[in-house]
């Protein structure tokens, strides 16, 4: 027989074992439920199929804008022309863009193809005015001169007097339109011109 004191000592320790051992298998049994439920992919099912971004060449930032490259002029032929630029100008601008929106859909409608469309930098012009009595001259207005280029290409022979005709119909008051063969001055009379900055060069140079 043992004693008193042993029985309960033997008797603590077992219960410990026993609560102990629950708690251990109720942990792993935790664990193993977390396991089954837990998700290797991050939010759906079919994550990541059908991607392809990542294939593509990285794309530029739009904000870094380099200068344009300069295009060889197409040579015309014996039943087509090469480049053309219809030029739309004029003081009111909401009438140049009007006419100049209703060209470029007036190409697209007949399958001639629009190179590209562009803006020239607008031009300003002050109204001096000199008083009678006076020597002073003083800006009376400022005008705005706006010009708008559509340019084309193979523009054939025989469609070109209709297209000018319908868009001399049309053509809006107090708005210019100019047909002419694109040239390497046209180019360059899309960029402002920098005498300082040029002269800059030069003198480096």
């Amino acid at each position: 027989m043992l004693p008193v004191r042993s029985q309960a000592f033997i008797r603590q320790t077992l219960s410990v074992c026993r609560f102990t051992g629950c708690w251990q298998f109720q942990h792993s049994g935790s664990d193993v439920l977390k396991q089954s439920t837990a998700r290797h992919y991050r939010s759906q099912p079919t994550h990541g199929i059908g991607r392809y971004r990542h294939l593509l060449p990285p794309e530029k930032d739009p904000k870094k804008k380099g200068k344009l490259a300069t295009k060889e002029i197409k040579p015309k032929s014996d039943c087509e022309y090469g480049f053309v630029n219809l030029q739309v100008s004029g003081y009111n601008m909401t009438l140049v863009e009007h006419f100049t929106q209703y060209i470029h859909n007036f190409c697209n409608r007949f399958s001639i193809k629009v190179e590209e469309s562009y803006a020239n930098p607008t031009k300003t012009t002050e109204v001096m005015l000199l008083p009678e009595h006076g020597n002073k001259m003083f800006v009376d207005s400022v005008l705005t001169f706006h010009e708008r280029v559509i340019q084309v290409s193979g523009l054939s022979s025989t469609f070109s007097p209709i297209l000018i005709e319908v868009l001399l119909m049309n053509q809006p008051e107090g708005v210019n339109l100019l047909v002419k063969e694109h040239t390497e001055a046209d180019y360059q009379s899309r960029f402002k011109s920098r005498p300082d900055l040029e002269n800059l060069m030069a003198s480096i140079n």
